[in-house]
């Protein structure tokens, strides 16, 4: 997959409000988070790509994520260029958002030692996130 145009998708905080839920909003917009343990994707295993509920540009592959036993769903690495890493404005953590229309995923954090290729857990809203199923017609 190409790496996907940074900035490419670009809209006013009123055309955010028409095309997405009050709590993809709250998320994706407004850097909240989903309630531990509560979203869809958190113990979800199927074969596919996880896109970005905001603009549907893959983020994810399913072979990527892993059980974390954190309460939201985990991916040891994002599709290449497809996510963005900022501190958070207390130095603590640091954010992941999506590299084409800003939206918020979640953190990442390295060196929690699972047991994984990167040693990287990003910890993402199942709202920010939205399944693809691979090969849905076989």
């Amino acid at each position: 997959m190409a790496a996907p145009a940074q900035g490419s998708v670009q809209k006013t905080e009123e055309e955010w409000r028409a095309i997405l839920s009050p709590e993809q909003f709250q998320i994706l917009r407004q850097k909240g988070t989903e309630e531990r343990g509560t979203g869809k994707y958190d113990k979800f295993y199927e074969e596919g790509v996880y896109n970005c509920a905001g603009c549907d540009t893959p983020l994810y592959k399913s072979t990527t994520k892993f059980n974390s036993g954190c309460g939201w769903p985990a991916f040891f690495e994002g599709l290449p260029g497809a996510i963005n890493r900022s501190p958070d404005p207390d130095g603590r953590r640091t954010e992941i958002t999506c590299a084409v229309c800003g939206g918020h995923l979640g953190h990442v954090f390295k060196g929690e030692r699972f047991k994984t290729p990167t040693d990287e857990r990003h910890c993402v809203n199942s709202v920010s996130i939205k399944f693809t199923l691979a090969n849905p017609s076989l």
